[in-house]
């Protein structure tokens, strides 16, 4: 029983999260582009927007996953959530804590509790 809500509240923060950042991703760069044009778009594609569209597009397939597989679902979430701190600690320049306790801490959480409920659904058979 406590398994299945840890299972439920980590799909509902990882769907939600990866919602959240594909949405802004996206509607950031649809923006752009209804601004500025499609060359001002293609010109501003920097490694480090590909990279955070990459991991976004990971910890969605990491949310998908957790249908099948929990433990690795939430081994991908906390990879997801380590590797949005290495790209915060690179690429940003103030507010670093900040940006990942919003941005990464909930693939974190999303993992831990998919990780704990596995190991629990484990225990139980």
């Amino acid at each position: 029983m406590i398994a299945e809500r840890m299972r439920l509240a980590a799909r509902i923060i990882g769907f939600g999260i990866a919602g959240f950042f594909l949405f802004f991703f996206i509607g950031e760069s649809a923006m752009e582009v209804a601004a500025t044009g499609l060359a001002a778009f293609t010109a501003a594609l920097t490694i480090e927007g590909v990279l955070l569209g990459v991991i976004a597009g990971v910890a969605l397939a990491g949310c998908i996953l957790s249908f099948w597989q929990e433990r690795a679902a939430g081994i991908v979430l906390v990879v997801v959530a380590a590797a949005l701190a290495a790209h915060i600690a690179v690429f940003a320049m103030t507010n670093q804590l900040r940006a990942w306790l919003v941005v990464g801490l909930p693939y974190l959480v999303a993992g831990i509790l998919f990780l704990n409920s596995w190991r629990l659904s484990r225990e139980l058979v």
